[in-house]
């Protein structure tokens, strides 16, 4: 060890940020263990490397006594004070015993502790870059599959995608470009581990965010998301601004906006509602596509119930219950939908409905 390893050392410290102390203390750490280990001792041991020119010292330590029972972890007063006479008992003496051939064992300890400390920063330094990304969205290249993952780089790390985050209209090959969302950052003994989805609904909250300018700016809130990925979506949404029309800001102009997200997803319908307080307001925006007559709501079980015309009853209740159960995930309440027809059979109540209650609403296909 010599001047050039402490050099080294402040190169790797301005490089890869890693402070040159907390090396140097790794490295004497692992050469108390390598001197013990080589040298078949029990000693008490302190290393020294020094901070200018490299110079490595070990230091036994022996505490100061009257009988010596251990000489491997003792002295005698009487020695003690032939080295200094200022010492006392139970003080500790330092005595160097530095091997020979201590350097080639040091070099190597050194390297190994250096090169792990440095993989160690690293991969703290890109668990802490991606930490922050939680809930976010990144992009990334597709570089190999196996029967669970799909795995895409991300750049400085190696993200992983289950399958089963996957939509049903993926279809993705090595090299294809791939946009997706972070829903965990974990930091295991192998590094950070970035899981990745296309069908976690914070996926097309954060396209919205990132497409529409007044979402962007907090001018328009996403209050709700459901989603059935690749298939179907809905979004509720609610303007701080009484003259920002939240629904229009999303569609954008000729449906720009919301044409560019559609895309994203592979086709996937999105049903953009306007988001209200009043309750029977706002299941009814839910059930887009389709016209509602009446809502009929029941705060104890937090259901309501809601009256179509015959005609719509289908649309209303969706393929195989899609567009109710998507409503009924967005507002939060259990839906029944009735047609006119049932709700005068099994409520007595007469066809007098003529109007039906305002949707505010937009269904993109």
């Amino acid at each position: 060890m010599n001047t050039d390893f402490i050099e080294a050392l402040n190169e790797i410290e301005r490089e890869k940020g890693i402070a040159k102390e907390l090396l140097i203390d790794a490295i004497e750490a692992a050469l108390i263990s390598g001197y013990k280990r080589n040298f078949n001792t029990a000693q008490n041991v302190r290393v020294d490397i020094n901070r200018h020119t490299g110079l490595i010292k070990v230091y036994a330590r022996k505490t100061v006594v009257d009988d010596v029972l251990d000489a491997r972890l003792e002295i005698s007063l009487f020695a003690a004070r032939e080295i200094n006479q200022n010492y006392q008992l139970n003080d500790i003496v330092e005595i160097e015993v530095t091997p020979r051939d201590f350097g080639r064992i040091a070099a190597q300890t050194a390297k190994q502790v250096v090169t792990q400390r440095i993989r160690e920063a690293e991969r703290g330094l890109i668990y802490n870059a991606y930490v922050d990304k939680e809930e976010d969205i990144v992009n990334g290249i597709v570089q190999r599959q196996d029967q669970r993952n799909i795995y895409i780089d991300l750049g400085k790390i190696e993200a992983v995608m289950p399958l089963t985050e996957l939509m049903p209209t993926d279809k993705f090959k090595q090299g294809d470009r791939v946009k997706a969302y972070i829903t965990k950052v974990e930091n295991t003994t192998k590094g950070p581990q970035i899981i990745l989805s296309r069908t976690h609904p914070g996926l097309l909250k954060r396209l919205f965010e990132l497409e529409v300018p007044e979402i962007f700016q907090g001018v328009v809130e996403i209050r709700s998301v459901a989603r059935e990925a690749g298939f179907r979506s809905k979004i509720a949404v609610h303007s701080r601004n009484a003259e920002v029309d939240p629904v229009g800001s999303c569609v954008g102009p000729k449906g720009m906006r919301v044409q560019t997200i559609v895309g994203e997803l592979k086709g996937e319908k999105i049903d953009i509602v306007r988001w209200v307080e009043n309750v029977d307001e706002y299941v009814a925006n839910a059930l887009s596509p389709s016209k509602v007559i009446e809502v009929q709501v029941f705060e104890a079980e937090k259901m309501a119930r809601v009256i179509v015309p015959d005609y719509q009853l289908s649309l209303a209740i969706g393929i195989k219950g899609q567009n109710a159960r998507l409503a009924a995930k967005l507002t939060g309440w259990k839906i029944d939908i009735k047609s006119e027809t049932q709700a005068e059979q099994e409520y007595g109540r007469p066809k007098t409905y003529t109007e039906e209650m305002h949707q505010d609403s937009v269904s993109i296909d």
